[in-house]
């Protein structure tokens, strides 16, 4: 085999690969995820909501590959979201006591944040809040992917 078409093979076959890995990542997610909750589920629990705001796209850190977009709701005990994630891996809510729209606010107000739970559909969803967490305490309601350090949206709620 010529040291030419040994190259281009080599170059081709590996950028196939690359393209393959990043599309897993990206897609795997997706194909993974659990049913969302329907319209209906979501507007029944955040009918008692306390507290709403809304997931906006243009935040200084979304991006083409990073944003929310739709209505969020809080109560006691859970978080809705009626809207769009941009899908991606291990989505986590958190709540701040400070207005995060940034991946470097967020890695400075960590330590401050409560991690509420998993998110884990991307249209749609409910995560119960954990009883130790009191959402009078924050202000700002945040989807964070813990896997890359990637900042998804956020919204202040009061």
């Amino acid at each position: 085999m010529k040291l030419k078409t040994f190259m281009t093979l080599s170059v081709t076959h590996l950028s196939v690969g690359v393209l393959g890995f990043v599309l897993g990542i990206y897609l795997l997610p997706i194909l993974i995820a659990p049913p969302a909750p329907t319209e209906a589920e979501v507007i029944q629990i955040s009918s008692q909501a306390q507290y709403s705001a809304t997931f906006r796209k243009d935040l200084k850190d979304s991006d083409t590959f990073h944003w929310g977009e739709g209505q969020v709701s809080l109560t006691a005990e859970f978080i809705t979201f009626m809207g769009q994630l941009a899908p991606g891996p291990d989505y986590k809510l958190y709540v701040s006591p400070a207005f995060v729209e940034t991946e470097a606010d967020f890695q400075r107000l960590k330590n401050e944040m409560a991690l509420v739970g998993d998110v884990k559909t991307f249209e749609n969803f409910v995560v119960e809040v954990p009883q130790d967490i009191d959402l009078s305490g924050y202000n700002t309601v945040i989807v964070w992917c813990e896997t890359f350090g990637e900042f998804i949206t956020s919204a202040k709620y009061q």
